[in-house]
């Protein structure tokens, strides 16, 4: 009953497997991050397990439901020549949230005048970013799930293979929501990266599928320019408390 345990070809798969989740786990991260760079440090940690915790919770719901989830591939009506399904539907809608998100995101930070004026208190809220995040997560899951479904035979690796992903995922959630919050310019960055990816889902929607390495690439190459930045501006800070 647990020979698949031993067989090599499982474990090269739940490795794929991970390795992908993990790498499309990258949005649910920076979204997150996002989330609670806005909140009193006392609720981040609170707010992160939970989104995460939902993020986990959906997508192993979603695999115990594959022949359902199989359907939403389905095409439901025809647009221009293009069969819409409902994984079309939720993408865009998935897409356009996470574009009118990060456009009020940057309006907000933008009137709030300086990087201070960022935080906010959850009290009576803490549902609303609970919902924005549960939102974004089931989008993500579907999507990722639809993916798996077609790499791995066993149930069972795909489950292993999300529970690794979001531990991953969870310990990565952490030093990335604090470097925004600490500079507080690279919060422009991630909301840019929302952009892209709201972008992209609606694109995949709309059967124009924008491969995610050039995203990624981007994303990365973006990264990497601003903590250049942010480690030469700390260097001449140092110099200029030394003189």
């Amino acid at each position: 009953m647990i020979d698949w345990l031993f067989d090599p070809t499982i474990w090269a798969s739940l490795v794929t497997l991970t390795a992908m989740e993990i790498v499309l786990g990258i949005d649910n991260v920076v979204f997150i991050s996002v989330i609670v760079a806005r909140l009193e440090p006392r609720h981040r940690e609170k707010i992160r397990q939970v989104g995460l915790g939902l993020a986990l919770l959906f997508r192993v719901m979603l695999l115990f439901a594959i022949t359902w989830l199989i359907g939403l591939t389905q095409p439901v009506f025809t647009l221009f020549e293009h069969q819409v399904s409902w994984r079309d539907l939720i993408l865009i809608a998935g897409g356009l949230f996470l574009l009118a998100k990060a456009t009020r995101e940057i309006h907000e930070s933008i009137e709030d005048g300086n990087g201070d004026g960022m935080t906010k208190n959850v009290s009576g809220g803490f549902w609303g970013f609970i919902l924005q995040i549960a939102i974004i997560d089931l989008v993500f899951s579907v999507d990722s799930i639809i993916t798996a479904i077609g790499m791995a035979e066993h149930v069972e690796v795909m489950i292993a293979a999300v529970i690794i992903s979001m531990f991953v995922m969870y310990l990565a959630s952490g030093p990335v929501s604090d470097f925004v919050e600490r500079h507080p310019t690279t919060r422009m960055l991630a909301l840019s990266f929302l952009f892209l990816i709201g972008a992209a889902l609606v694109a995949d929607g709309m059967a124009f599928h924008i491969p995610r390495g050039y995203i990624y690439f981007a994303m990365g190459f973006a990264a990497m320019v601003e903590t250049m930045n942010v480690w030469s501006q700390s260097r001449r800070r140092r110099k200029s408390g030394k003189k």
